[in-house]
């Protein structure tokens, strides 16, 4: 049945783009001199008009929701290669390292540890399946998709440490993961990118090896909640002002920590000696001002960034390879994650 509805979705999404937004029920989404992507206009319309707001759930209950959805955004690429589990010991317990080998590749690579997104509440390793594949297959990578514990039974900062243990893990076993310790890079999307902002920050206060470089997909990069995207973007737009409220309520239940470093990585006073970065925006996207602003913060302390900014999609896009242009977008990162790493 799930691959009957996901069939049935791909064939309404390759339908002409004036059918798409006349489906929606609105006029072509416009922001300046942008405009929406007919497809993610009319699955956004879809989404909202099928789903109950987030606010209303408990975090069990979107979990679920999450896992039975029957949409499959994202089909497996037929060049994937070969993927291995990992048991990485964590304070506390264990996690799930997933390790994904490019298609017909061997020997020592560079590696990428990445972090999945899901505003630290959603989200996990399978999940991130094909992102994760379609990223090692683009890239050269060996990449490395972290099960972190998430919120709001683990809250900050214990997301952060686990990915600080996994980060650690790839570094102490590169040898015999075949990863070359001189090229290991972290990333992650949302709130992975987070993450990996956080990781660099906490890293290089405590004088600990930094990664090679810092993939930053649509990142949150401050707890305020303040910029124009998120006036803007806040609603309709598949992530909301609601969910992101939700999601920091869970995940940072004290205020306190809005504004530590280490959760608003905006709110670091000295970025000057972090790694360089490649840093993805997409238009239609409430994060979009704050992630180009940590940029611009990232550049003014004498870092390397490429940036990538996608007009015409929405938050969320890398996941949603269903729609040819979010996969191509996609593998667009892959491909600039290759040329940075070598």
């Amino acid at each position: 049945m799930a691959s009957l509805l996901t069939s049935a979705f791909g064939l309404f999404l390759r339908a002409p783009g004036w059918l798409l937004v006349r489906l929606s029920g609105r006029p072509r989404d416009r922001r300046g001199h942008r405009e929406l992507l007919p497809a993610f206009q009319f699955m956004c319309s879809v989404l909202a008009r099928v789903l109950p707001p987030i606010e209303t759930l408990s975090a069990p209950e979107m979990r679920k929701q999450q896992d039975d959805s029957p949409l499959d955004f994202d089909p497996l690429p037929r060049d994937a290669g070969p993927t291995q589990d990992h048991a990485v010991p964590v304070d506390g317990g264990e996690i799930l390292v997933r390790e994904y080998t490019p298609g017909g590749a061997s020997g020592v690579l560079p590696a990428l540890v990445y972090f999945h997104g899901g505003g630290w509440v959603l989200g996990n390793v399978e999940g991130h399946n094909t992102l994760c594949a379609r990223l090692a297959a683009g890239s050269g990578c060996r990449v490395f998709s972290v099960d972190y514990r998430l919120a709001p039974e683990y809250p900050f900062p214990v997301p952060l440490q686990d990915c600080e243990a996994a980060f650690d893990w790839v570094c102490s076993n590169a040898e015999p993961l075949n990863v070359d310790p001189s090229r290991i890079a972290a990333g992650g999307d949302s709130a992975g990118g987070n993450l990996t902002a956080a990781l660099c920050i906490s890293r290089m206060g405590s004088g600990k090896p930094l990664p090679c470089l810092q993939l930053l997909v649509y990142p949150c990069t401050d707890f305020a909640f303040a910029t124009k995207s998120f006036d803007e973007c806040g609603d309709g737009f598949f992530l909301t002002r609601g969910m992101m409220e939700w999601f920091r309520g869970h995940s940072l239940p004290d205020p306190a920590d809005w504004t530590n470093p280490l959760a608003s990585p905006m709110q670091a006073e000295d970025l000057s000696g972090h790694p360089p970065a490649i840093l993805v925006t997409a238009g239609f996207d409430p994060l979009c001002d704050e992630g180009e602003a940590y940029g611009d913060r990232l550049e003014s302390a004498g870092l390397a960034v490429a940036r990538r900014t996608y007009d015409p999609l929405i938050h969320g896009f890398a996941n949603m390879g269903l729609i040819p242009e979010a996969r191509a977008a996609t593998e667009e990162i892959a491909n600039l994650l290759s040329e940075k790493i070598r």
